[in-house]
């Protein structure tokens, strides 16, 4: 429970919460871009 208050509660806390938040979305923006670079280049070599 400590674990989590300081969590919230902290400066250093809210920033690891930031940066976990930030890590998850820029994971998610790399699958989207890689994704559709596959699929562009899949579509390319079936020509």
């Amino acid at each position: 429970m400590k674990a989590l208050q300081d969590l919230f509660s902290t400066d250093y806390g809210v920033m690891s919460v930031v940066v976990i938040a930030a890590m998850i979305v820029g994971l998610g923006v790399a699958y989207g871009v890689l994704r559709s670079k596959m699929a562009e280049s899949a579509k390319n070599a079936g020509r």
